[in-house]
């Protein structure tokens, strides 16, 4: 079930809706467990934070894992990671470079959802460099905004990757070896116990100013709300 915590603080980067899954707590707590962004050597943008029991401590990595639906007699490996702020962006781009010349592109939103669902939102068929030029200005947006998420998906092959609202990036390949490649040689290692922040209670924030930037970036990108 999700709650929603309004709270002030003295902290102006910490005035903003936060949805929470989980029991509710004391608002001076939450408070102070919100300004936390970091764990050991792991920052957190301001997009998500661990459950007020940290069940879940965010740590760098990635793990592997297989996606399936069994009606439909899918399977597709995954891999799934976890990367500190200071690198964030630069991975997501960088893990993008094997899709091709052309993607397609999904934004995510649940900006009106109070969290319990998102809209999908697709562009297709656009350069990958023209799309990387538009991410580079919306940067701020991509990491700190708890309700943007987006996709970039092939054209050529059945490859995606996933920037999610969690700001956990999601590769979907029947080939995740390009994708290991660069994650290793960018310094994040493989960590098959590698818990998310998806897997326990946890908080998403966002802000109308997130809102105005998301609907700024469906302009960049031709798309239509």
């Amino acid at each position: 079930m999700n709650r929603e915590h309004s709270f002030r603080t003295a902290s102006a980067r910490l005035r903003r809706r936060v949805d929470c899954k989980g029991a509710p707590v004391h608002s001076e707590q939450l408070a102070a467990h919100l300004r936390v962004a970091r764990y050991g050597a792991f920052h957190l943008t301001d997009a998500v934070r661990p459950g007020f029991d940290l069940k879940i401590v965010p740590r760098q990595g990635y793990r592997r894992d297989v996606y399936r639906e069994a009606d439909i007699d899918l399977e597709v490996p995954l891999l799934a990671a976890a990367v500190s702020r200071e690198h964030l962006f630069d991975v997501f781009l960088d893990l993008l470079q094997p899709l091709g010349p052309l993607v397609d592109v999904v934004l995510e939103t649940s900006h009106h959802s109070r969290g319990e669902s998102h809209r999908d939102l697709l562009r297709e068929q656009i350069d990958l460099p023209v799309l990387c030029s538009h991410l580079v200005d919306f940067e701020d947006l991509l990491l700190n905004d708890g309700c943007t998420g987006l996709a970039v998906i092939s054209s050529a092959e059945a490859v995606e990757v996933q920037f999610d609202e969690h700001k956990l990036l999601v590769v979907y390949a029947h080939d995740l070896a390009p994708f290991e490649a660069i994650l290793a040689g960018l310094g994040v290692p493989r960590d098959n116990g590698l818990p998310l922040i998806t897997e326990d209670e946890h908080f998403h924030a966002s802000d109308d100013r997130h809102l105005a930037a998301f609907d700024e970036l469906c302009v960049h990108l031709g798309i239509d709300r």
